[in-house]
């Protein structure tokens, strides 16, 4: 079915061809409201725990002051881990996924860098991974 187009709509069609007015993007609006990170990223797998708790304080020091605000920590989830050898541990806890967030949390000076610890989206690592939002 063709449907023949008003005589008011040709007019109010031609009138938005030659206006000069620029038409509100949208789509620009929302642009605007997601937030923009710097990311650094760090991936611990190897490391032990000293070395780990060490190169995450030098790594938030040194961006805190670079002006970074997001930190992407992976430690893995903990599935190879040698902790099945050592009957004190339990075989459930991960040695880098809990204890350098716990080592983080404990670290008086680090917390007032930082203004939220979180688990990372599941591209980033999900349940292996954590982020890091440092203050401005």
């Amino acid at each position: 079915m063709i449907k023949k187009i008003s005589d008011k709509d040709k007019q109010d069609w031609d009138k938005f061809l030659s206006s000069s007015e620029k038409i509100r993007n949208k789509d620009l609006n929302l642009n605007n409201k997601v937030k923009r990170y710097l990311t650094e990223t760090i991936d611990l797998h190897g490391y032990s725990i000293e070395e780990a708790n060490n190169t995450i304080s030098d790594l938030i020091n040194k961006c805190f002051l670079s002006k970074i605000n997001k930190i992407k920590v992976i430690t893995g989830k903990g599935l190879r881990s040698k902790n099945k050898d050592n009957p004190y541990l339990s075989e459930d806890l991960s040695i880098l996924k809990y204890s350098v967030e716990d080592y983080i949390r404990s670290n008086k000076d680090l917390v007032e860098l930082i203004k939220e610890i979180k688990e990372a989206k599941i591209e980033d690592g999900g349940s292996g991974a954590f982020y890091i939002y440092l203050k401005k």
